[in-house]
This record gives structure tokens, C-alpha cells and sequence, in this order.
């Protein structure tokens, strides 16, 4: 990057938050995927108009932008595959406003969300999606990928929850989009379009989130299963029964294996499937969904049922769950981490599909993740310097994404497409629906400036 670019990055954002040394910026050049790309420039803006006026500075010089959050995406969203300029958001951290009458919170793209969970508790309120990440990613990143979670099952994902937002465009312009009321419908849904585009279309710098009641109690149940394929079977029937939780996550043998030392009391060594099930509501509303689903549960299954008994051995359970995901590195030192989604009546039809496919290609898959919503982790375990075993799982992602399509499922549930998997979009999105979205990102960002690289196929030019 040239002197005369540095020298006014550096007037937009000051000297202290404009990084150019090495070591700087190696810090900012991967994300969660491993991967490695070293940007150029690093700016770390604190307000709307230096973050205008950056994006200014990339269309009068041509050079790429790319938004990053906390830098935990699984996808390479964050990743600078063409160099130029990273915009860090973690200056941009304030909680603007908490209206607890409307229940709205007004927020900047670097709040961490959990951080605003714990904040909102004070007013009884709650912000209900909630990767696994929580407690570490940022809201701007959460809106950027649609970010989900295991609460996606009875509340739904990020898309859900934020009903306006302040936006700069690739050119520098300022746009607010959406509403701070519970409805709206004066024009085109500009709010939508932006949420989930993988900073390629605008970059969030405020965000109008909707919020709800926090619920007065809640429940945890974990279930014990001998079967893989009864555990799997049984997600479909939970929710057919009219028993809907606020959380239904289900782990495979090796998944639960890997975070067994997170437990005072681990499941038996026969175990080859738990299903962590939470429900949540009034008092009067846990009680009764607790015996209706012990009943439930005893009637059609032979698996063994473990109530929490309180908030600590509820809590227990939950970290187990949330550290499988950097728990695997025990396996093998990478992986190959997909997020499927499929019709949950297909779940076991996708686990038994990975299951033969580990055995074929003598790879370790593990399952796990949100059943009740039918996005379920596929973990590929590899060791990227045996070429050998990393080509196998390679080959292992390349047949499974056609049968999760053949099952009337998902490439992604909330990880986003980025660079991982671009080349299969086609597989999911025809001709005519990819040329639209290509349209529409040529409409936005003529010059190519906004995070090139992400979501589209490579060109075969």
C-alpha cells in the first residue's frame, strides 16, 4: 500500500489506530478457519463518519475492505484474500440505548453479545440468539453471517431480531434502514437484504435489535441414548408432540467424548448419543412442559433421562456443549468444519450418511449441534501436513454437501458461505438466483470493494 494511501488512513482514524507493522497485522489475518492472508493496513475506527470515510479513501484508490468482528467466523468471511484494508469494529463497542418500554436495544457492531445478554438482565429482558461463541463474538458479526445458535429452535436467528440499522456504503454514504417499531413496511426490506451478506454489501456501524421478556424459568434435561439412531429419531417426534423447547441440541459418541472431563458425571462409556433439551417460559409453563415431556419421553424411548437439578448443573451441561467445537482439536490438530442444515425428520439419514462416509474414507466425523432446527455440525477431522488424510477429508466435504441437497437440506444454517464454500453455492443456488445476487452486489459495490472474494464461485476466467 502506498505512503500517500497509509499517510491518510492515518488522518481518517488517527496514527495509534492505523497498524502497518507485521506483527500488527498478523494479528487480524486469520479467523476461525486457520487460514492465513495478511492485509496491507489494519484501521481501527471509533464513529459512522470515520468509518465513511475510509470506505471514501477505498474508492478513490481501489483497494479492498474487509469488515471483521471478533475474527471467530468458521467460514473466512473475515479473511483479507486479496489484501488491502481490514476495518476492526472493536472500538465501536457501546451499548447506545436500552429502551425497556419498547423493548428495543440500539447498539454498535462491536458490542460482544453476550456482554449485552448479561446487560439486559437487569431489565428482564433478553436477546435470544446465542451462538456458542457468545461470549467472545460481536453483534456486527452475528448480523453479518445471520449468526444462530442452540435458542434458534423456539426464537428463531439474528435475522429475527434486528429491525433497523445504520449502514455505510461501499461508497462512503450514510444510510439508516428499517424501523424501532414492531412493524413496518414503507418500501423495500433494505434491513434484510443486508443481514447475512457477509459484509459484501455495506458495513453495519449501528444496529436496532428487537427484544423480549426474560422468561421467568427454564429447565434442563440431558438424555442418555445406546442408539445413535434412536437419539437422532427421536427429535422429530419431541417436536410433533407439540413439545416445543427453547433448546434441543443433540451430540454424537465422539463429540461427547471429547468434553467428558467438562462433567462431574460423565454418561456411561455405552453411551453413543445425548440430547440436551431446555425448556423456558413461566413458572407454571416449565412445570407442566417438564412432566408432559418425562411422559413423553418414558413412553417412546429406552433412553436414560437426567433433569438438572439447578442452575449450576444446568450450567454444567451447557459448557460441556459449547466447548466441543475447540474440544476436537484433541483429535487431530484441524479441521474441516461444516454446518448443515436438513429437515429434522432427515437428521438420522444425515448422521448415518457421515457415519459410513468416516468409515469409507477412514476419516474421525463427529456430529453435533441444534437438532431441533435440523442444523447439525459436521466436523472433519484432519491433519492438514498429512496430505494424504487432508485430501480424504476434502473429498469427505465434497460428497457430503450433495446428499445434504438431496435430503431437501442446506449448505449452511448459520456460518455462511465466505470462501470455504463458494465453489458449491451452484449446488444449491440456480443460474438465474446466483446472476441476481451478483446483480445486486454490481448495484451496490461497482468497484469491488467490500470483502472481494466472499460468497460467489471463483471465476473460471
Amino acid at each position: 500500500m502506498k505512503d500517500e494511501i497509509i499517510r491518510n488512513l492515518q488522518q481518517c482514524v488517527g496514527k495509534d489506530y492505523l497498524l502497518t507493522a507485521p506483527e500488527e497485522l498478523a494479528c487480524y489475518s486469520f479467523d476461525g478457519t486457520g487460514q492465513i492472508y495478511m492485509p496491507d493496513a489494519v484501521a481501527l475506527p471509533d464513529s459512522t463518519k470515520q468509518v465513511a470515510s475510509l470506505l471514501k479513501l477505498a474508492n478513490r484508490y481501489g483497494f479492498p475492505v474487509i469488515p471483521r468482528g471478533a475474527g471467530s467466523g468458521m467460514t473466512g468471511g473475515a479473511l483479507p484474500v486479496h489484501g488491502g484494508l481490514v476495518i476492526v469494529f472493536t472500538r465501536m463497542n457501546r451499548i447506545i440505548e436500552i429502551d425497556p418500554d419498547n423493548m428495543i436495544a440500539v447498539v454498535e457492531p462491536g458490542v460482544i453479545t453476550g456482554e449485552l445478554q448479561n446487560e439486559l438482565k437487569k431489565f428482564q429482558l433478553m436477546y435470544p440468539p446465542d451462538p456458542a461463541s457468545l461470549k467472545f463474538c460481536s453483534l456486527g458479526g452475528n448480523a453479518a453471517e445471520c449468526a444462530g445458535g442452540p435458542s434458534a429452535v423456539k426464537y428463531g436467528v439474528t435475522r429475527d431480531y434486528i429491525i433497523g440499522l445504520e449502514v455505510v456504503l461501499p461508497d462512503g454514504r450514510i444510510m439508516q434502514t428499517g424501523v424501532r417499531t414492531e412493524k413496518g413496511v414503507v418500501g423495500y426490506d433494505l434491513t434484510h437484504l443486508f443481514i447475512g451478506s457477509e459484509g459484501t454489501l455495506a458495513l453495519f456501524t449501528r444496529l436496532i435489535l428487537r427484544l423480549l421478556p426474560l422468561p421467568e424459568e427454564k429447565t434442563t434435561f440431558l438424555l442418555s441414548f445406546k442408539s445413535l439412531a434412536q437419539a437422532t429419531g427421536l427429535v422429530s417426534k419431541i417436536m410433533a408432540a407439540g413439545l416445543l423447547p427453547s433448546t434441543l441440541e443433540y451430540m454424537d459418541k465422539t463429540a461427547v467424548h471429547v468434553v467428558r472431563n467438562k462433567l462431574t458425571s460423565p454418561p456411561a462409556d455405552s453411551t453413543q448419543a445425548l440430547l440436551l433439551i431446555e425448556f423456558d417460559g413461566s413458572r407454571q409453563e416449565v412445570t407442566h412442559l417438564s412432566k408432559k415431556f418425562t411422559a413423553f419421553v418414558q413412553q417412546n424411548s429406552s433412553c436414560s433421562l437426567r433433569q438438572a437439578a439447578d442452575a449450576q448443573e444446568s450450567e454444567e451441561l451447557w459448557l460441556a456443549r459449547r466447548s466441543i467445537s475447540p474440544a476436537t482439536l484433541s483429535l487431530r490438530p484441524h479441521k474441516i468444519s461444516e454446518d448443515v442444515v436438513v429437515p429434522r425428520s432427515k437428521i438420522p439419514d444425515l448422521v448415518a450418511f457421515t457415519e459410513n462416509l468416516a468409515a469409507k474414507l477412514n476419516l474421525i466425523i463427529l456430529t453435533f449441534g441444534h437438532a431441533g432446527d435440523g442444523n447439525i455440525h459436521v466436523n472433519i477431522m484432519v491433519d492438514k501436513t498429512d496430505k494424504e488424510e487432508y485430501a480424504r477429508g476434502l473429498q469427505a466435504k465434497k460428497r457430503l454437501f450433495p446428499f445434504v441437497i438431496s435430503l431437501g437440506g442446506t449448505l449452511s444454517g448459520e456460518h455462511g458461505i465466505g470462501t470455504t464454500k463458494a465453489k458449491f453455492l451452484p449446488l444449491e443456488i440456480s443460474p438465474t438466483a446466483l446472476s441476481v445476487m451478483q446483480g445486486l452486489k454490481q448495484f451496490f459495490d461497482p468497484g469491488n470493494i467490500l470483502n472481494p472474494g466472499k460468497i460467489f464461485p471463483p471465476s473460471r476466467s
